[in-house]
């Protein structure tokens, strides 16, 4: 039996997803069959029955998959700007400051004023930014460089968590 780090299971479990989409399909094509009135039923290569508890077998590994990746992704901690903190909590901060960097380029993209046109009869209206564009794009990229920092931590961290998960039927 091998086990396999935080992120191997995290590419294991996206394999596992897989499988069981394909399995469900399977059960749609080995559910039915068309064939004529009062012939005999055509051989098939696996019972319905059979996929069935395959599918059973993976969605039982996933869900202690699932479990044990919770469980560590919340008792291991990464260090991120002079602070310890759970990979659960870390991989969220990662994903909130890649959001506040989605922004803050938006900002930083639009123009420090712009001419609108269909308002008013004749009356020139103007739309004008209530901060600095440029100022916005350099917290975007500071932004996403933290979040690359974090992300690259994360990762780190993950290769280091072994699991007591037997991957040797999937890898």
């Amino acid at each position: 039996m091998s086990n396999l780090s935080l992120a191997e299971a995290v590419k294991l479990k996206s394999v596992l997803a897989k499988r069981i989409h394909e399995l469900e399909e399977e059960m749609d094509r080995v559910a039915f069959v068309e064939m004529e009135k009062g012939s005999k039923k055509p051989k098939q290569a696996r019972s319905l029955s059979k996929v069935e508890e395959e599918i059973d077998d993976i969605r039982k590994d996933f869900r202690l998959l699932d479990k044990l990746m919770y469980q560590a992704n919340f008792k291991n901690k990464v260090s991120f700007n002079g602070e310890e903190l759970a990979i659960v909590e870390a991989i969220e901060l990662a994903t909130q400051l890649r959001a506040k960097a989605r922004k803050f380029k938006e900002f930083g993209s639009s123009a420090k004023e712009d001419l609108q046109f269909g308002y008013g009869e004749g009356v020139p209206v103007i739309r004008k930014a209530m901060f600095d564009p440029e100022e916005y794009r350099v917290k975007a990229v500071e932004q996403e460089r933290l979040a690359n920092r974090l992300s690259n931590a994360i990762n780190t961290k993950n290769y280091s968590i072994v699991l007591d998960f037997d991957s040797d039927k999937y890898f």
